[in-house]
């Protein structure tokens, strides 16, 4: 058989989302896509920033001779140095070019950073709920997703955190905003999961990398902030992506940024730079840095985001279910009004309505709803969400 036992297994894990969307192409065919109420992929659903839409056409218009030719493996410099300055005037962090690796999107990002710091065995300590793909994305270094509690409002417990760290410990990946809960750690916690690690780095006498996965930095509600990592933390690693704030998931753009007081700063970063080679990205996609690099503050609308996500929280809290209220990202993650989340996914499919169990994200008895869809799509299913909590 061709596909490995492990890669099978593997397929297993994280068919959720894929069984979920598979469902909602049967039953748009069986139903009528218009009578189907899809909240499974969060796959944002604006039109990119109108402006980069423009600049896309720009550099495809480009006859600048070599225009088309190899780049250095980190990306273009002057790409990389307008991420750089951004965040040196975001966070008040010292960083330039030379701390900037531009990727194929956060999950190339993700895995380059697993790929330069992680030996066969070590471990990677993940809050959960959490992105199932990076139990996978550490298998694929040698190395050992390590999954941990969180507390009951999704925040960080750092005393399941400080259990979890042994000398086999190399990094604590964390997602905020996260999915699937929309949970942004607040400036308290990362300084307190700052702290912790540097004493367990002493204890155990290795360096461990705090990672943070940022793809919805941009997409926070009520006046919340995401705290920065790089500020925080000295051996630390940002990953992000232009998939959500300016959405453009298909584009395939992202980037690392190092701290500039790593430990090894500079050996890490030339790791970096060679796994983004081997790893055969070789180098993020050359138009569509060329598209981005002036417009870097550039986002979607995220009021339409928030709008709803309250009109979606509203309904569903006062039908009965308990939810805690997002942050950032676009996803609610209910709790579940039975102990089986996958029985009541079951349940509102039957209503036509796609979902996702919190098993998937190693969140047991919630569910995920990815609201990144029309309005339309919202106001269909609500009937539906009603009826769900009421036959219980």
């Amino acid at each position: 058989m061709p596909a490995s036992d492990k890669i099978v297994e593997f397929m297993q894990r994280a068919s959720w989302i894929r069984k979920m969307f598979e469902e909602g192409a049967r039953l748009k065919k069986e139903h009528g896509a218009q009578n189907v109420f899809d909240f499974s992929l969060g796959n944002p659903n604006l039109d990119p920033v109108k402006k980069i839409k423009e600049k896309i056409v720009q550099a495809a218009m480009d006859s600048t001779p070599g225009i088309h030719a190899y780049m250095p493996n980190a990306g273009l410099p002057e790409v990389r140095a307008a991420v750089a300055r951004k965040i040196r005037e975001d966070e008040g962090i010292e960083v330039d070019e030379n701390c900037i690796v531009m990727t194929v999107g956060a999950g190339g990002g993700l895995n380059v950073v697993l790929k330069t710091i992680l030996n066969p065995d070590d471990e990677v300590i993940v809050p959960k709920p959490f992105f199932v793909e990076y139990v996978f994305y550490a298998d694929n270094h040698g190395g050992k997703a390590v999954l941990v509690p969180t507390l009951q409002d999704f925040s960080l417990d750092l005393s399941t955190i400080e259990q979890a760290i042994n000398s086999k410990t190399a990094a604590v990946l964390i997602n905020s905003p996260n999915n699937p809960t929309g949970k942004v750690y607040p400036e308290e916690q990362i300084r307190g999961l700052s702290e912790l690690l540097e004493k367990k780095s002493k204890d155990i006498g290795r360096a461990i990398v705090l990672i943070s996965d940022e793809p919805y930095r941009g997409i926070t509600y009520d006046g919340v902030k995401v705290p920065s990592i790089l500020q925080a933390y000295a051996n630390s690693l940002v990953v992000t992506s232009f998939s959500k704030d300016l959405s453009l998931p298909g584009e395939r753009l992202g980037y690392v940024a190092m701290n500039p007081r790593m430990e090894n700063a500079a050996q890490t970063m030339g790791g970096l730079v060679l796994a983004n080679r081997i790893l055969g990205f070789v180098n993020a996609p050359s138009l569509i840095q060329r598209a981005v690099k002036d417009d870097l503050r550039e986002i979607v609308d995220v009021s339409v985001y928030k709008k709803r996500r309250d009109r979606l929280y509203d309904a569903l809290t006062s039908f009965g279910y308990q939810c805690v209220k997002p942050q950032g990202a676009f996803y609610l993650f209910p709790k579940s009004p039975i102990p089986d989340d996958v029985q009541f996914v079951g349940n509102l499919q039957n209503r036509l309505i796609l979902t996702v169990p919190g098993t998937g994200f190693g969140g047991p008895g919630y569910f995920r709803i990815a609201y990144c869809v029309s309005d339309e799509t919202i106001e269909g299913s609500l009937k539906g969400f009603h009826d769900a909590i009421k036959e219980i």
